[in-house]
C-alpha cells in the first residue's frame, strides 16, 4: 500500500505540491440538506453540492500518488441553517473520514469533525477555486482547510507525525483567511475569538504540549488496528498506549476539540476492540481510564466489563 510506504519516506519527500501534481487524495462524498430552509431553485444546491464535491475529489492536494483504492474516504454533511440574503449561505457541517483496517474489508473511523458556523458566499456562475497562499472565497478556504487537516490525520496513522506539512499548510489558509479585507466574507471561525472554531482545532493537534494525540493516532492505528487480525493481544496493547496518551493530553488541557473529535470517531469501536478480551486487568484500567477522559460515552465504556 502507498501510504505504508510513504510512511518509511524523510519529510521533505511529503511537500506540499502546486495544482499541477495529479494525486487524488480524496474520495469525498457531499451531501447538502436544505430542509432548514426554502430555496427556490434546488438546482442551486446541486450544483453547489457538486462544486465541492469536485473540488475535494478533483484537486491535487499534494505530491503524492495515491491509487484509486488508496484515497482517503471523506463524508461532508452540510445543512443550510439560514439564507441571510441572495448567494449567502448559513451552514452547519459535519465531516467524518475514514481508512482501511490492513488484511481486512473494515473501514475505521480517523476522525468526526463538526463546524456550527460554515458560512460562506456562493454563486452557480462563479468556478469554485482554491489557491494554497491566498485568500479566493471562504467556501474554498473552508474546503482547503478540511482536506488538509483529513490528509494530516492520515498520514499521522501511517507515520509518527506524517501529517506535519498539511497541518502547516492549512495553518497558512486559517492565516489569509483570518486576514482578508477584500470581501465581505469575514469569518470568525478563522480566529479564536471563541473556544471552538478551526483556530482552536489545529492549535489543538499541533500543540507540542499534546503531542500524544498525534502519536496516539499511529499507535492505535498502525500498531494497533492493522495488526489486530494476526496478533490481536499485541493491537490491545498498542491501543492501550495510544489511549494513555490520549487521556494524558486531554488532562493537560481539559475540552480540548480534538479530545471531542477523537471519542465521537472511536467509541464504539474501542468498546468492541476489548469487549473479547480475556484480560480483566487490562478491561478495568480501560473502563476507569475512558470514564474519566470521556464521560459521556461512559455506558459504551461500561459494557466491556460484561
Amino acid at each position: 500500500m502507498l501510504r505504508k510506504i510513504l510512511a518509511a519516506l524523510p519529510m521533505f519527500a511529503l511537500l506540499l505540491a502546486g495544482p499541477a501534481a495529479q494525486a487524488q487524495e480524496l474520495m469525498a462524498e457531499v451531501r447538502v440538506s436544505t430542509e432548514n430552509v426554502t430555496i427556490s431553485d434546488p438546482t442551486i444546491v446541486t450544483q453547489m453540492q457538486n462544486d465541492i464535491r469536485n473540488l475535494l475529489n478533483t484537486r491535487a492536494w499534494t505530491n503524492q500518488a495515491y491509487r484509486p483504492e488508496e484515497r482517503i474516504k471523506v463524508k461532508m454533511f452540510i445543512g443550510i441553517t439560514a439564507i441571510p440574503q441572495n448567494g449567502t449561505y448559513n451552514c452547519t457541517m459535519r465531516l467524518i473520514s475514514t481508512r482501511p483496517v490492513y488484511g481486512t474489508g473494515y473501514d475505521t473511523n480517523v476522525v468526526s469533525l463538526s463546524d456550527r458556523s460554515f458560512n460562506f458566499n456562493y454563486s452557480p456562475q462563479n468556478p469554485l477555486d482554491f489557491s494554497p497562499n491566498s485568500f479566493v472565497s471562504n467556501l474554498s478556504s473552508l474546503i482547503g482547510y478540511y482536506a488538509y487537516l483529513v490528509i494530516g490525520l492520515d498520514r499521522d496513522t501511517f507515520s509518527r507525525l506524517g501529517g506535519t506539512p498539511y497541518y502547516e499548510q492549512a495553518r497558512t489558509i486559517v492565516s489569509y483567511s483570518a486576514n482578508q479585507t477584500q470581501t465581505n466574507e469575514a469569518d470568525e471561525g478563522w480566529r479564536g475569538t471563541g473556544s471552538r472554531e478551526r483556530h482552536w482545532l489545529l492549535d489543538n493537534i499541533t500543540d507540542p504540549q499534546l503531542e500524544a494525540f498525534r502519536t496516539g493516532l499511529y499507535d492505535y492505528y498502525r500498531q494497533g488496528m492493522d495488526v489486530f487480525i494476526e496478533k490481536p493481544e499485541q493491537a490491545r496493547a498498542s491501543v492501550m498506549t495510544a489511549l494513555t496518551g490520549v487521556q494524558k493530553a486531554a488532562l493537560t488541557r481539559p475540552g480540548t476539540l480534538f479530545a471531542r473529535a477523537f471519542f465521537d470517531a472511536k467509541s464504539d469501536e474501542i468498546a468492541n476492540i476489548f469487549r473479547t478480551s480475556q484480560d480483566q486487568s487490562q478491561k478495568q484500567q480501560l473502563v476507569s481510564m475512558l470514564t474519566e477522559v470521556d464521560p459521556t460515552n461512559s455506558a459504551k465504556y461500561q459494557t466491556v466489563l460484561k
